[in-house]
């Protein structure tokens, strides 16, 4: 059975330029990738009853439609939650070009990235699974890995006559015992991970509200999830819109482009008030026109 529903952005969005984030939609994000008519999603539902496979695409009036289809029995309103908190749908962006507005560098990137958006993870549960299985490995190899235990462990969703894979559920995830580039260490924190989530406490929206410093330590009590997974689950995987990132390249963006030379706390928190209530999207933003002008330079898994 396929199921619809619609969401009306507030404030710019361009769906072609979520559908580029990055460098691309799937190695980055999770199961799918840019399509003919848009883009397409598969993930595991919240709730883990079940995982759905989304075709996502936006009208001439701006309005993003949807066509879902799904396994087991996960909450539609859910899945709604989860693709616009995806594509950063779930905030308000009518003050976004007022960042621009106040700030020519950012501005320049808005009108060049049509007023990107950060894409993020599915769900909290796949940004830290990403984030554990990406330790010290290379982008590439990890996004293998990951679509290696969406077709051994993942539901299988058929949507538009093309199967889709979604990452595991937790309890399935919670049968993993080997995999290429995976090894015991790895496998012992990703079943921490899953025993988390079936907890309830990878609940994204219930992080989400938490103040930042609460929920970096919830997530650092699991094994394997030190402050760069942590922020990186916050930001990434929970779709937060005016929290800052602590990683040094975000500094090194804001100097290269505001072409300083040198960036000391000051500075660096007179920049980034002036991009308030959206300094994670501008952050997001600047990073994005950075990597690419540096000539296809990607992101670097990091230590955890």
């Amino acid at each position: 059975m396929v199921s619809t529903f619609d969401i009306q952005p507030a404030g710019p969005f361009s769906l072609r330029s979520a559908g580029s984030f990055a460098g691309g939609f799937a190695a980055s994000i999770g199961s799918g990738g840019p399509s003919s008519s848009g883009m397409v999603m598969a993930f595991p539902v919240e709730g883990w009853a079940g995982s759905a496979a989304v075709s996502v695409s936006q009208a001439d009036d701006g309005v993003v439609h949807t066509r879902a289809t799904t396994t087991g029995n996960p909450d539609m309103g859910t899945i709604r939650r989860q693709v616009a908190r995806c594509l950063s749908l779930d905030h308000d962006a009518g003050g976004w070009p007022e960042v621009g507005a106040r700030d020519p560098v950012i501005g320049r990137l808005q009108e060049q990235y049509d007023y990107l958006r950060p894409v993020c993870f599915y769900s909290a549960y796949e940004a830290v699974t990403s984030f554990v299985i990406g330790q010290r490995i290379a982008r590439r190899q990890s996004a293998r890995i990951k679509a290696w235990l969406g077709e051994q462990l993942g539901d299988r969703i058929e949507l538009d006559g093309v199967v889709q894979t979604a990452f595991p559920r937790p309890q399935r995830l919670l049968d993993l015992t080997d995999g290429p580039g995976l090894n015991a260490e790895k496998v012992d924190r990703l079943h921490g991970i899953a025993r988390a989530a079936l907890d309830g406490r990878l609940d994204t929206e219930r992080l989400r509200s938490l103040p930042m410093d609460h929920a970096m330590t919830e997530l650092m009590s699991l094994n394997g999830v030190g402050p760069f997974t942590a922020e990186g689950t916050l930001l990434r995987g929970c779709g937060v819109v005016d929290e800052l990132p602590r990683d040094p390249l975000s500094r090194d963006a804001i100097t290269e482009l505001y072409v300083l030379d040198t960036l000391d706390d000051a500075g660096w928190a007179e920049i980034t008030d002036r991009w308030r209530p959206y300094r994670m999207w501008a952050t997001v933003l600047l990073r994005v026109g950075w990597e690419r002008a540096r000539s296809g330079r990607s992101y670097r898994h990091q230590a955890r």
